[in-house]
């Protein structure tokens, strides 16, 4: 595997060093490994295969050679360098959404691959997400049970805004228990103890635009796995002020009344872990640390017939990082 080199590229951010970890825990973790990033983060210490590595900045020899190439950073960084990318002639797999929708893209999840044993085809993926992912599963699974519409809040946590994020929520906590002013570079707002469907009018993160992305995202899962006449879900977005694991609450009506236990089983089949009745539901501390979504048992809605609600979630950083992992394997 020496002879197989993968580029990080924006290794320093949560997604990166999530994406090495797996990488170095599955069965390309003999790879030369290379992680670059921009600017600001280069010269960083980390290791990668056990040894001691440097972060180093982008240039005309980032991806010289390389099989693969992971971006894991900024959407705006994937978008600048996904062309030299390219033109190394390696494969690009984007979890930052800068290349979503671009000419020549396939949106990727497990749900909508080949069978195994036949390769896959294109150049350049996208893997979503843990929402438009999660959001995919539920209309492809639920399809199968004669699902008719199919809205999801999720619940965004701090950690989607990156480290800064996770700083950001740490200190408002810190501030408030000692009451002082929360402030807030990040989110423009106080996100601890609080929740909003809206960030500060200073803040870069914009959560309409994250459901923006989502129902995209959603929308060319469904379309690559060739049911693009499937239920397209409506998706609302909301921070949460949690640091990790994206949870969502989901309401789904069905054509024609059925069990919770086809429900259920409908939820299994699309690739969640389903709770079984009376257990406890899955939250965002048991979700973390977790390479798969979960959800509890389905709950039937007693002011309409034929419709249940779902509650579940998923590590918001090393869900989209497994996906990503399984299909670099698959390629490989």
């Amino acid at each position: 595997m020496r002879s197989t080199r993968i580029v990080i590229a924006g290794a320093s951010s949560l997604l990166g060093a999530e994406l090495k970890e797996l990488l170095e825990e599955s069965r390309l973790a003999g790879a030369d490994f290379r992680l670059v990033d921009e600017e600001m983060a280069a010269g960083t210490l980390t290791e990668a295969g056990g040894e001691p590595v440097v972060i180093q900045p982008v240039d005309e020899d980032s991806f010289a050679r390389a099989q693969i190439v992971f971006f894991t950073g900024s959407s705006g960084f994937t978008a600048r360098n996904a062309g030299a990318a390219r033109r190394a002639r390696a494969r690009v797999i984007d979890l930052s959404g800068g290349l979503a929708g671009e000419s020549g893209t396939r949106m990727w999840i497990p749900q909508g691959e080949a069978p195994a044993g036949q390769g896959i085809e294109g150049e350049q993926f996208c893997v979503p997400g843990a929402p438009g992912c999660m959001a995919a599963m539920l209309a492809l699974g639920l399809r199968r049970a004669g699902l008719k519409r199919l809205a999801v809040v999720f619940y965004r946590p701090a950690a989607e805004a990156g480290r800064y994020g996770i700083e950001e929520l740490e200190e408002q906590t810190r501030r408030l228990l000692t009451f002082q002013p929360a402030g807030g570079e990040v989110f423009g707002t106080q996100v601890a103890f609080s929740m909003a469907d809206r960030y500060g009018e200073s803040s870069a993160e914009n959560l309409a635009r994250e459901r923006t992305r989502i129902q995209r995202e959603a929308a060319a899962c469904l379309s690559g796995a060739g049911v693009s006449a499937a239920v397209q879900p409506s998706v609302q977005v909301v921070h949460a002020p949690v640091f990790y694991g994206t949870m969502f609450s989901a309401w789904a009506e069905m054509a024609a009344e059925s069990a919770a236990a086809d429900v259920a089983t409908a939820c299994r089949e699309a690739g969640f872990a389903v709770a079984e009745a009376g257990a406890a539901a899955p939250g965002n501390v048991s979700v973390a640390g977790e390479t798969g979504a979960q959800v509890a048992w389905p709950e039937g809605d007693a002011a309409s017939a034929g419709a249940w609600w779902l509650w579940g979630g998923a590590d918001n950083v090393k869900f989209p990082a497994a996906q990503a992992v399984r299909l670099a394997e698959r390629l490989l």
